[in-house]
């Protein structure tokens, strides 16, 4: 075994074991202790020095397309829907992205503890290749420029209520004194892992378990 698949079999290990509820949803650094954060850092900075794509976006964009599970981030906006009002719980979280027209959403389930309403967060967002200073062409780094936030309800008491999906529509936030970036640091066919502009994290797993929303970009 060569040493990538070896540091990716540790991390994907790591991130397995953290996983202690059954939702799938994405664990972040907050629930853990400081110990185990560092050791989840440490494989990844490992994993994305041996990065199988260093340039994604100039060989390996088809990587990218398609709908991706959120494992685990340490991104302030990740942190903040762990830990919901009223009885709501964060579940799956995912990013489905439209290469092609340079398109993406991220979506996150959510769900009554009791049963009682469930629904979802949606974010659209567009985005194109950028570069940072020290390169000649973009190869790895996204500017992000988020569109809308959608709000919905699709069962209240698991009776389906398509009058509220959605039931709100804003414009959705984006930095005010900076353009949001994301660098993917690290690509292949069913992991993804990526940089914010803030330094935040996201390791990501390619998925084939969303049907409903893969066309609706």
């Amino acid at each position: 075994m060569n040493n990538q698949l070896l540091i990716k079999e540790k991390l994907q290990a790591k991130l397995e074991k953290i996983q202690v509820k059954s939702d799938g949803s994405p664990v972040t650094d907050l629930k853990l202790d400081k110990t185990l954060a560092e050791e989840i850092e440490k494989l990844t900075t490992e994993l994305e020095s041996v990065n199988p794509n260093l340039n994604p976006l100039l060989n390996a964009t088809f990587l990218l397309e398609g709908a991706w599970q959120l494992q685990y981030s340490t991104a302030r906006e990740i942190r903040s829907l762990v830990s919901l009002p009223l009885g709501l719980k964060l579940g799956k979280v995912y990013q489905v992205i439209d290469v092609a027209n340079k398109l993406f959403f991220n979506l996150a389930k959510v769900k009554h503890s009791l049963g009682l309403v469930s629904g979802y967060v949606k974010v659209t967002a567009s985005f194109e290749a950028a570069k940072d200073d020290l390169e000649l062409l973009p190869n790895k780094r996204l500017n992000v420029y988020f569109d809308k936030r959608y709000l919905s309800i699709e069962k209240i008491a698991g009776i389906n209520t398509p009058q509220f999906n959605p039931f709100k529509v804003i414009p959705a936030n984006n930095p005010t004194s900076r353009t949001a970036t994301l660098d993917i640091t690290y690509l292949d066919e069913t992991l993804r892992i990526g940089r914010g502009g803030d330094g935040s994290l996201f390791i990501l797993s390619k998925s084939n378990d969303l049907p409903d929303f893969t066309s609706s970009i």
